[in-house]
C-alpha cells in the first residue's frame, strides 16, 4: 500500500479543517498526517507521495513556518517525487495573488525535479492573477473558504478522486 505524507501546520484552522476533508476522501489508510512546524527534513524524505497544505499570506506569500523551511528542503532529492500541493486564498480581496503560496511552492519543487500532481481548472474563480495558474489550471487545488465554501466540499471529492486516479491508490 502506497502511504502518503500530508504535510501541514496543524495550528492553521482552515487548511487543518481541509486536510482532514482531503484525509476521508482518500482514505485515512493512505495517510500519515506531519505537522510542518514539529517535522525535520528527513520526514520529507520517507514518502513517494506527498501533499502539502500551503495557505497564502498576506499580499501572496508563503507562510512563514515553509518559507523558513524552503533553504532545508533544497538540499533534498526530489526528483521522482509526486507532491500535490493545497491552499486557501480570497480572490475578492487579493485578486492579484489569488493562491499564489501554491504557486510559489510548486515552483520551488519543481526546479528540483518533483512531480507536481493534481492540477485543476481555473473555471469557477474569479481573480486578476495568480502565481498558482499554468495556463488554464491550477498548480493544486485552490479554495476560497471567504467567498465559495459551498463549493469546497465538492472541489475537495474530486481533487481526491483524481489524486487517487494519478497515483492509482
Amino acid at each position: 500500500m502506497k502511504k502518503i505524507g500530508l504535510f501541514y501546520s496543524f495550528q492553521t484552522t482552515r487548511t487543518a479543517g481541509i486536510a482532514e476533508k482531503i484525509i476521508s476522501e482518500i482514505g485515512e489508510e493512505y495517510i500519515d498526517k506531519i505537522d510542518v512546524l514539529d517535522t525535520d527534513f528527513s520526514s520529507f524524505e520517507n514518502y513517494q507521495y506527498m501533499i502539502f497544505g500551503i495557505p497564502t499570506w498576506f499580499d501572496g506569500e508563503l507562510p512563514g513556518y515553509w518559507d523558513e523551511l524552503l533553504p532545508g528542503l533544497e538540499s533534498l532529492k526530489w526528483k521522482g517525487k509526486k507532491i500535490a500541493l493545497f491552499g486557501l486564498g480570497d480572490q475578492k480581496q487579493y485578486p492579484v495573488n489569488f493562491g499564489d503560496a501554491v504557486g510559489i511552492m510548486a515552483e520551488f519543487l519543481e526546479q528540483f525535479h518533483a512531480e507536481i500532481s493534481g492540477f485543476t481548472t481555473v473555471e469557477g474563480y474569479v481573480f486578476m492573477k495568480s502565481a498558482a495558474q499554468r495556463e488554464e489550471k491550477f498548480a493544486g487545488l485552490i479554495l476560497d473558504e471567504d467567498n465559495q465554501r459551498g463549493l469546497t466540499d465538492q472541489r475537495v471529492l474530486s481533487w481526491a478522486q483524481q489524486l487517487k486516479k494519478e497515483w492509482a491508490l
